[in-house]
């Protein structure tokens, strides 16, 4: 392996080194990711199983929204709402509603608005029984699913999030899920904005916080709460000049008013203490490499998509960057070619590799340079 050590970079990029331990909160878990760069800006206990309250409905929509993109279903299809839905997460249940009748049907759109705004268990319930025949087998499916998009330990008992020793999931895998919805599913993910929603006649309030409290910035997630799990959030908000976006998990806040001050405070630090840098924008050169047996001396590499990376303020001026490539770049190369690698070299000795490509064909010497380049490196080695 071959090196080529550059110069100082701005700042620290990996999620070890991101992950400032001199911020605390007093949730107990908290995951801070930056949706551009993966950066873990605030990791506390985000890989240990907890429960997850109503945040576990992300899984539902996804599911939902899934069988909509694919066309199985549609918006304006409608969902017959059972005894069953009704007694346990009706307005019988005393839960989280969205008022429905039993028997009635209910369009998928606003089953899909009664999830996320008012939480439903009614519309959670009513959607698992119409795909899936039954709760508990449209909760072996969320968790099948699960697992074949990355969910490794994300278990589900219910479409709800209702109480069960077994219905666990981790904080990073909340914040993983979160950016699947908006990645996969960008023309539905504009409902987690919504503020409130009215159905038959009884208006209820989106309770995620920051959509008040960051007007302008955030646009969802979910909420959950039950005895067990505390007061929860997922949450996602962009900065102010709409250049980043940060995804927050929390749980486990003793009090409303706590989940609604931790999360903007958390968030903010996030926005405050944090900034991305593009590094060679634009197609810019980052070095020339020699190349063996070409007939040009050098080949300019470029980085060959957008490398950006998340600065602390105080790693502003930590870290290196190094050229390597296992072996001279010989010609003929073509332009897009991959010949090396940029790697962001951090303080705490982890890497963070960019692939490096070739910025023009670089086309192979004539006969006699090669046999001149040929016995020069054999004169070369002897010496």
């Amino acid at each position: 392996m071959r090196h080529l050590f550059l110069f100082g970079v701005l700042g620290c990029i990996s999620s070890a080194c991101l992950a400032f331990q001199d911020f605390d909160t007093i949730a107990s878990h908290a995951y801070l990711v930056d949706y551009d760069t993966g950066a873990v800006l605030l990791d506390k206990k985000g890989s240990e199983l907890m429960a997850p309250a109503s945040m576990s409905k992300l899984m539902t929509a996804y599911i939902l929204f899934e069988q909509i993109k694919s066309g199985q279903i549609s918006l304006d299809d409608k969902f017959t709402v059972s005894k069953n839905a009704w007694q346990k997460g009706g307005e019988k249940s005393g839960s989280s509603t969205m008022f429905l009748k039993p028997d009635s049907k209910v369009k998928v759109e606003d089953l899909i608005k009664g999830i996320i705004v008012q939480s439903g268990n009614d519309a959670c319930i009513t959607v698992a029984e119409n795909l899936s025949g039954s709760e508990e087998n449209f909760a072996q499916e969320m968790t099948l699913r699960a697992r074949e998009i990355g969910l490794e330990k994300s278990t589900f008992k219910n479409s709800t999030g209702w109480p069960h020793k077994e219905h666990l999931m981790t904080a990073k895998e909340l914040a993983f899920l979160a950016k699947k919805l908006m990645d996969e599913f960008p023309d539905f993910y504009k409902y987690y904005s919504l503020t409130s929603f009215k159905y038959n006649g009884i208006e209820q309030p989106n309770r995620n916080p920051l959509l008040s409290s960051m007007p302008g910035q955030a646009d969802g997630l979910k909420t959950g709460h039950t005895e067990k799990s505390g007061y929860a959030l997922v949450g996602s908000a962009k900065s102010k000049d709409g250049t980043r976006r940060l995804i927050l998990v929390v749980n486990g806040l003793k009090s409303m008013k706590d989940r609604n001050t931790e999360s903007q405070r958390i968030m903010e630090w996030g926005f405050t203490n944090f900034k991305n840098y593009t590094m060679f924008p634009n197609g810019e050169v980052v070095d020339s490499l020699p190349v063996w047996l070409g007939a040009e001396e050098r080949v300019p590499v470029i980085l060959d998509k957008k490398a950006l990376i998340t600065i602390h303020r105080l790693d502003k001026d930590k870290a290196k960057i190094s050229i390597t490539y296992d072996s001279l770049p010989k010609a003929p190369i073509k332009k897009g070619q991959k010949i090396a690698t940029l790697n962001v070299l951090l303080p705490d000795g982890s890497n963070k590799p960019f692939d490096l490509v070739a910025q023009k064909d670089v086309a192979k010497a004539g006969f006699l340079k090669r046999m001149k380049k040929a016995v020069l490196s054999l004169f070369k080695g002897k010496e």
